[in-house]
């Protein structure tokens, strides 16, 4: 990743997206030439000279200040995903390259196993750059088999963009197309130079149209909770809540969890998906099965 690129078109989508009057600033007769605020806008805003911010878009961010930083986020009305992105971008040299060393494996607990077992609604572990690191067999049921396919492809959004399935199963594709490109530009942010970032990144923007369509947003997204709606090819169309829970111990794991409203459609949808997933010919998880996949994911998910 191109990190004074980034920082650009991140600064400059971020102010375009703000009117001087949603600013605070003073109406001014005459046409404008660009949409949102001016970096002369900006800068007056965040109290800082023009010149000085104009260096801070371009990229060059050696030794910039926390309290400009927090300014320029004041300013452009960041919210705090979008405030953490602009620190990532931004952070000083010495910084970025302790993060250079290799990322460590991500392990899933032989309890989080457990816990995805006993659950009766779908839930999901993502790690690092969207990957499924475990899921239980509901939620393989809901979304598809990832255990079924090469570990390489056992990711969110490389499901989203390039299996179309995906179009057919989310009812606004859109939107979850979009929020998957950002949290990849998120993770980006914090790992600039993680290769099998590089790689799916690559291999996004060759087989999809839309994702090469979506990468001039450069929005950023941390999902916490909201609503998925999807028309399942055997149950039909579902309503589920989602929460999203952070893993003790891995702070780039995470457990999604989906539920619907209670005595609803969709609670009886799901109930019907459970039924059919419990009487399928792959049956429940062994212990041995567990204990196996367990250790599968310790050794080579890097997810």
């Amino acid at each position: 990743m191109d990190r004074s690129s980034e920082i650009r078109e991140f600064l400059r989508t971020r102010r375009a997206r703000i009117t001087p009057a949603q600013a605070g600033l003073a109406p001014h007769g005459g046409a404008r030439r660009v949409p949102g605020l001016r970096r002369e806008e900006v800068a007056q805003l965040a109290g800082v000279s023009v010149d000085y911010y104009i260096r801070l878009e371009r990229g060059r961010t050696q030794g910039v200040s926390t309290s400009v930083l927090e300014a320029i986020a004041r300013a452009l009305h960041l919210d705090d995903t979008e405030r953490a992105h602009l620190f990532d971008l931004a952070q000083p040299t010495t910084a970025r390259a302790r993060r250079r060393r290799p990322l460590a494996p991500q392990r899933v607990h032989p309890v989080l196993y457990r816990t995805l077992d006993s659950l009766s609604v779908p839930a999901v572990v993502q790690g690092r750059r969207t990957d499924v690191l475990a899921a239980n067999r509901l939620a393989h049921a809901l979304y598809t088999d990832f255990e079924a396919r090469p570990r390489r492809e056992r990711n969110f959004a490389r499901y989203v963009f390039l299996d179309e399935a995906a179009r057919t199963l989310y009812a606004d594709w859109e939107k979850v197309a979009g929020d998957c490109l950002a949290m990849l530009r998120l993770y980006a942010g914090r790992h600039p130079d993680d290769p099998q970032l590089t790689e799916l990144i690559g291999e996004l923007s060759l087989y999809s149209d839309t994702f090469r369509r979506m990468g001039g947003d450069h929005d950023v997204v941390a999902h916490t909770t909201g609503t998925k709606r999807l028309h399942h090819p055997i149950v039909g169309d579902l309503t589920l809540d989602y929460l999203v829970l952070a893993v003790e111990g891995d702070l780039e794991q995470t457990l999604t969890i989906y539920t619907p409203e209670p005595a609803s459609p969709s609670a009886e949808a799901l109930g019907l998906l459970a039924s059919w997933t419990g009487s399928s010919a792959t049956g429940p998880r062994t212990p041995e099965e567990k204990t196996d996949s367990a250790g599968d994911h310790g050794r080579q998910a890097h997810s």
